[in-house]
């Protein structure tokens, strides 16, 4: 999977899984723009640590004109943008509950970071995409948008959303040779989930898969890169279910 010299976006990338994705992109050789509401300072410094080239940015995925300027600032310093990472998401700190004690306030907000925030991503990228007739998207879901789990309604409902983003977006951008695709993690072993759901939850999960292990954040690294790279030129509007076998999708 050649990605040496790509330009690649990761939203998301201060911390956890998103600085992860920034990483293993730079030791794949690609250029990489961090970006976050967080302070991506870490991220920058290990990429700059194994010499590779990185632009970090302060970006509110929810505000347009931070989005226009992650999306311009990084066709100045690298001069394209071939890929999108699009994994900026609210999880870690939600609170679980019925969905009639949630407040309208939590929804719009879960949907504000997980939703618009991502179809503003998109349309920030597409000019520089369609002018140059290919791109790669990646947005990150959830098996919550198959499982449905109860308590985390407008959680499920977003990442619902982001799925039939991709495949309406694979739809219309195919005739410029974008491909718009979705990967959905299950329950990952990583700071924000430990934070948010209790152990006997873990191995409930663990059972319940084919691959009797917790997952890892390094376990959604070669899906991610493989929808990034060349190899998959002839793959999009899919949703692909990285869970170690729990859900046969």
């Amino acid at each position: 999977m050649e990605l040496k010299d790509k330009v690649v976006i990761v939203t998301g990338s201060g911390k956890n899984i998103g600085k992860l994705y920034a990483e293993r992109f730079a030791e794949k050789g690609a250029k990489v723009t961090v970006c976050d509401i967080v302070d991506c300072t870490e991220t920058e410094k290990t990429i700059k640590s194994m010499g590779g080239e990185v632009l970090s940015l302060k970006t509110d995925i929810t505000s347009e004109k931070d989005t226009v300027e992650m999306a311009k600032k990084t066709v100045e310093r690298f001069g394209r943008i071939d890929i999108l990472v699009n994994n900026a998401a609210i999880w870690g700190g939600m609170a679980l509950k019925p969905f009639y004690e949630t407040s309208v306030e939590e929804w719009d907000k879960m949907m504000a970071v997980n939703l618009k925030g991502m179809f503003l991503c998109c349309k920030a990228v597409f000019p520089y995409m369609k002018k140059q007739q290919r791109g790669k998207i990646v947005n990150i879901a959830s098996v919550a948008f198959i499982f449905a789990p109860p308590f985390t309604l407008p959680y499920n409902t977003s990442k619902g959303g982001v799925v039939v983003l991709t495949r309406t977006m694979a739809r219309e951008l195919g005739e410029f040779n974008i491909n718009v695709n979705c990967v959905a993690p299950g329950l990952v072993l990583n700071e924000p989930s430990k934070g948010q759901i209790p152990e006997e939850e873990f191995k409930r999960d663990i059972s319940t898969r084919s691959l009797k292990r917790a997952q890892e954040p390094d376990d959604l690294v070669g899906t991610v890169m493989f929808l990034s790279s060349e190899e998959s030129d002839f793959v999009t509007g899919q949703t692909i279910v990285v869970d170690g076998g729990s859900l046969m999708h």
